[in-house]
């Protein structure tokens, strides 16, 4: 088996072991169940691809793509527990097409190793966004 990925303007081919293709599955496996139960896959699958020699910019959008099936399909599952922000649909999605589109970019112009520099500190913000979820809610509903 073989992955590819784009390094500075060239593509770069690499073999993949039985078991970096085992870690990579079950990573995506258990990264799609964390997503349906409660969210945070990518704090999975993403340092597993990065485990396995994927460059973090590749890494980062292979994830991206990988999970999107997952996110569709789960928002599609709850659309009766979403149906209370139906009032906001237009402007949340459209924040988050910006905030997409604003991140693409950015990913895309930066260098691998800035990249690869800020990833740990992403990875913590997510985690403490995860764990203070319970906290975040109660100061939202607070406010109206």
């Amino acid at each position: 088996m073989w992955i590819v990925y784009k390094a500075s303007e060239s593509l770069v081919w690499t073999t993949v072991t039985p078991a970096d293709a085992l870690l990579a599955a079950g990573a995506g496996v258990l990264a799609g169940a964390v997503n349906a139960v409660a969210g945070g896959g990518t704090l999975l699958s993403f340092p597993a691809l990065v485990a396995l020699g994927v460059p973090s910019n590749a890494a980062n959008a292979t994830n991206t793509v990988a999970l999107c099936a997952g996110y569709f399909t789960g928002a599609r599952a709850q659309r009766s527990e979403l149906a209370h922000f139906d009032g906001q649909k237009r402007a949340l999605v459209t924040v988050g097409a910006i905030g997409g589109l604003v991140g693409a970019i950015l990913l895309t112009i930066s260098d691998e190793e800035l990249f690869s520099d800020i990833v740990p500190f992403l990875i913590l913000l997510a985690c403490a966004l995860l764990v203070g979820q319970p906290w975040i809610r109660k100061l939202a509903a607070r406010r109206g």
